[in-house]
């Protein structure tokens, strides 16, 4: 890797999922940082849409989690990892694959940074990730995993692959995690949380009931940012700018869009037709469900996230999910105009 243009003291810099959405925000934040001496890992069918305009500020590889060689090419002279690659799925056919992704591409991941004798990783988890249960609704980076229905098989995923991070500590390699709670922000519109925007956009008449987690995608790549420039290791973070309701954050989306807000409840009885529906259209040639069991179940949980830790270890300071909300609903707008190409928030 070429550090020619390097800022003094710099260290060479390893992003993997780099073309996805947070991957892309933490990539595009680097950048405009000057640093200069970064390398991303991209699939040869990678969409760059998220990166067209900086691609010629990065050194990109082709390579694949689910390749050991081609991530040991990848890390050759690299310092510093962020692990932000995964696979997020609540479809039930995309199951096997997605556990493959997270958990041996991670190992992969983690075994490859140990092979070339990295100084640290920061691993890119999720709230998913941290124990939950239905008598205690309060969490922090101390609950307990436990076995239970409640955890979503991207749930599953997110928790092994969070346990090869700690195995690779447990073999010498400097390690910390990030648990992102439901992150907004621009990108491709059709993907995760994004989609809220495009129900609000819809008028979508229905509301959850849950209670969780939400940041700023901004955020996330700050914090990341810092606890890599930080020598302590070992730690993991709830990154989560408020707890809100699904109601809140979903008349937020609707008064963004100059749509009519949510008005009926979804309560059990129509969570558990709505998936159902959702999964005989599927059967029958449909595209992926935009409601799946998974999904629906979720959506009524309540749980509050705990971001203590983050704003006294990190010193970070949190955008307000309003602002964050009214900026995409902004570019949402725009994008309606041209055919819902991805856009981003400016960093």
């Amino acid at each position: 890797m070429s550090t020619s243009n390097s800022i003094p003291g710099e260290q060479p810099v390893l992003i993997t999922g780099a073309t996805g959405f947070l991957g892309s925000y933490l990539l595009r934040s680097l950048v405009k940082s000057g640093h200069q001496n970064i390398r991303a890992l991209r699939r040869p069918d990678s969409n760059l849409a998220l990166v067209a305009d900086i691609q010629g500020t990065v050194e990109w590889v082709e390579g694949d989690l689910l390749d050991p060689a081609a991530l040991e090419d990848a890390m050759q002279g690299i310092r510093q990892v962020y692990h932000c690659a995964a696979t997020v799925s609540f479809d039930p056919q995309m199951v096997r694959t997605m556990l493959r992704t997270n958990v041996e591409g991670t190992a992969n991941v983690v075994n490859a940074a140990l092979w070339e004798g990295v100084d640290k990783l920061v691993h890119v988890s999720s709230i998913a990730a941290i124990g939950r249960s239905p008598e205690e609704k309060n969490v922090s980076e101390n609950t307990k995993w436990q076995r239970s229905p409640l955890h979503s098989n991207y749930a599953i995923s997110k928790y092994l692959s969070e346990q090869e991070a700690w195995r690779g500590m447990a073999e010498g390699l400097n390690v910390s995690v990030v648990n992102p709670s439901v992150i907004l922000g621009s990108g491709r519109w059709e993907d995760g949380p994004l989609q809220l925007f495009r129900l609000g956009w819809k008028a979508f008449p229905f509301y959850a009931t849950g209670v969780s987690g939400f940041v700023d995608v901004r955020d996330v790549a700050q914090a990341m940012i810092r606890l890599m420039q930080q020598e302590s290791s070992g730690q993991r973070y709830i990154i989560s700018g408020e707890n809100l309701s699904f109601q809140a954050v979903q008349t937020m989306i609707s008064e963004g869009l100059g749509k009519r807000a949510p008005r009926y409840r979804v309560n059990a009885f129509v969570q558990e037709i709505a998936w159902r529906v959702e999964w005989l259209r599927t059967r029958f040639g449909g595209p992926p469900p935009l409601i799946t069991r998974e999904t629906a179940r979720h959506a009524n949980a309540v749980y509050y996230y705990d971001n203590s830790k983050s704003l006294k270890d990190l010193q970070l300071t949190y955008t307000p999910i309003s602002e964050t909300i009214a900026a995409v609903c902004r570019q949402f707008s725009e994008a309606a105009t041209n055919g819902f190409q991805p856009m981003m928030l400016p960093v």
